[in-house]
């Protein structure tokens, strides 16, 4: 395999060179590199007990919850959420930013973020590479931005606000797509690689979304093909990688093809086990995540996936580590 070029950070400035001197280092490796879940209300009590080990419950390494589900003050959902991130270290994955909107971050959002970073001092924080509305209107779902130089400026000065507030380094996720914008003057990968340079945040590497990408964009816009989804896994830098996400998907055959639906609701397909595993092989362990949000299975179910995860990451261990 030939060695692929990545953008040289100290390019980019001043502002940026401090992000990633002070807070790369660190903040993309505060989680542990272990397999975590999707911290859903059904489990908690499984996940409570398997810190008891004389009961058996096999434990995750970590969990991670979408922070809008926790904007409340109290209640319940803190209750639980403040038992078990006495035990397990914390990520809050949020899905509702919006830094791709012409508007901006959403600010409601952010500081509502930033108290529940106060209140629990997260190991990370995530968004995606996405927008969600505008001022007047808000949409339930991460939509695709253009791959411009106009919208690259643009969601790296949201990124910035955003770290600047919260005083962290965060992850951004790619996105899963289903079309590529006319004007678009760079690729998915070049896009990444560039917003990561220029503000020092770090990639949430989504493996599910680069199959259901790949697969979409082939069919539903040829002018706008992905590469191969083993070329995109070999073209990401680890580097710039804090975290993976694993999940399962949806899948419509038509005549002209199938259409895959990024829906989080089955069990990790084997050819996104083989792209882990491939990555995983160059990049060494790094913090991975079971994602399953909808058709919400049995947690014993959940933690067969953690397994599988967790065999593939001791492989990529040194020897010495693994044994």
């Amino acid at each position: 395999m030939t060695s692929t070029a990545y953008p040289d950070h100290a390019q980019y400035g001043e502002k940026s060179a401090n992000y990633i001197g002070q807070n790369i280092g660190n903040r993309l490796n505060a989680l542990p590199l272990s397999v975590g879940i999707g911290l859903k209300p059904v489990h908690y009590h499984d996940v409570l007990a398997s810190v008891d080990d004389k009961i058996g419950v096999m434990a995750p390494g970590w969990v991670e919850v979408h922070p809008q589900n926790y904007f409340g003050d109290g209640g319940p959902p803190h209750n639980w959420l403040t038992a078990i991130a006495e035990h397990f270290p914390l990520s809050l994955h949020s899905v509702g930013l919006s830094m791709g909107s012409a508007d901006g971050v959403s600010r409601y959002d952010l500081e509502k973020i930033a108290a529940l970073c106060a209140r629990y001092n997260p190991a990370s924080v995530s968004d995606h590479l996405s927008w969600s509305g505008q001022t007047s209107d808000r949409y339930p779902d991460l939509l695709p931005i253009p791959y411009t130089q106009a919208s690259l400026d643009h969601f790296a000065r949201q990124i910035d606000i955003v770290q600047e507030r919260l005083g962290r380094t965060i992850l951004v996720e790619n996105p899963s797509r289903y079309l590529g914008y006319k004007d678009d003057v760079m690729d998915e990968i070049d896009f990444i690689h560039k917003i990561c340079a220029a503000t020092g945040c770090g990639l949430l590497f989504d493996i599910n979304n680069v199959e259901v990408s790949s697969t979409n964009m082939s069919v539903m816009d040829p002018e706008h093909q992905m590469p191969d989804p083993r070329d995109y896994i070999d073209a990401i830098d680890p580097a710039i990688v804090g975290e993976i996400h694993l999940a399962g998907h949806a899948r419509e055959d038509h005549d002209d093809g199938p259409l895959l639906i990024d829906d989080h609701g089955s069990a990790v397909n084997d050819l996104c086990w083989s792209l882990y595993e491939r990555f995983i092989a160059r990049s060494g362990p790094k913090p991975t995540l079971i994602e399953w949000d909808t058709d919400i299975p049995d947690y014993a179910v959940l933690m067969e996936q953690v397994a599988i995860a967790r065999l593939i990451m001791a492989k990529a261990l040194p020897h010495e580590d693994a044994a």
